[in-house]
């Protein structure tokens, strides 16, 4: 009898347990459409036992997480750790937020857990940098133990992710540009997701926080996360993130000031860039109201 031909080959996976579960998810997140086999979910999960997981160091666990993370679909390799019960063991933090409600555009509710998946899989789909995949892993982490009765909102969840976020980059001993991404993406995310065209004080008061103008890569990759979530939540994958259009409009006329915007004090620098990011925003309001 031929072999399933979706199979994993035996010779990919390591020997030790636990790795061979988590090798395992890796490799299905590689697969096209990252098809999850019932039998396959079925195989993961037999060939964990408790505690296997506990004698593997971070340091052999991270590769394959790495992996999976980046593979074409990271939602396989997650819901297959999930399956096996190898997610809580290795990522606690992450499999802690399944079964928790958020309030999602249009008051409707989604779960946190599996919208973080859907955000990685957007990720994947932008081909996006492995410090945007680690932001979007983390960004959730503070909301897994909410109080109740402040649900399906998530009040203080920044307050209660940044130490979360911080002990995850150290265990798995990741770059410092990932930490930083995912933490500024903790600050600012829910932020950038409220910003209006009408506000331009707060636009360039983000801007400045968010050091766009000192470090654009980082605020690129910023856009990125923030661009996932929001087509995660079922926004147009086809569109520009609205809000991130409006804060690149906000940039541009920001660099385009210049020098003209540097040689005053602090308040006075901002309160130019206020001023030009306000003019912008008016004339293209005008713009597609004329259209």
């Amino acid at each position: 009898m031929a072999s399933k031909p979706n199979t994993l080959p035996q010779s990919l996976l390591p020997a030790q347990p636990g790795l061979e579960v988590l090798r395992f998810a890796a490799l299905l997140a590689e697969r096209e459409q990252g098809v999850l086999d019932p039998e396959d979910i079925g195989l993961g999960t037999d060939a964990l036992q408790p505690g296997d997981l506990d004698k593997v160091p971070p340091s052999e666990i991270w590769p394959e997480l790495y992996r999976g993370l980046m593979a074409a679909r990271p939602s396989a390799m997650m819901r297959a750790l999930q399956a096996s019960g190898a997610l809580l063991a290795v990522l606690p933090e992450v499999a802690a937020l399944f079964g928790v409600p958020q309030i999602a555009e249009g008051q409707s509710e989604v779960d946190v857990g599996n919208h973080t998946l859907k955000a990685l899989d957007e990720a994947a789909a932008c081909s996006a940098p492995f410090e945007v995949r680690f932001a979007l892993l983390t960004m959730n982490v503070g909301k897994s133990d909410s109080p109740p009765e402040h649900l399906p909102v998530h009040y203080r969840h920044v307050e209660r992710g940044k130490p979360r976020v911080e002990a995850m980059a150290r265990r798995f001993n990741v770059p410092d540009s990932c930490r930083d991404l995912a933490l500024l993406t903790l600050a600012e995310c829910d932020r950038i997701h409220r910003i209006s065209a009408v506000r331009a004080g707060p636009v360039a008061s983000l801007l400045d926080r968010v050091e766009a103008f000192s470090n654009p890569q980082r605020f690129n990759w910023l856009m990125q996360v923030t661009s996932c979530d929001y087509r995660a939540y079922g926004g147009s994958r086809d569109g520009v993130y609205p809000k991130a259009a409006l804060l690149d409009t906000a940039l541009k006329v920001c660099v385009e000031l210049g020098d003209g915007a540097q040689g005053g004090a602090a308040d006075e620098i901002q309160a130019a860039r206020a001023i030009a990011i306000a003019q912008a925003f008016r004339s293209q309001r005008w713009s597609n109201e004329a259209q």
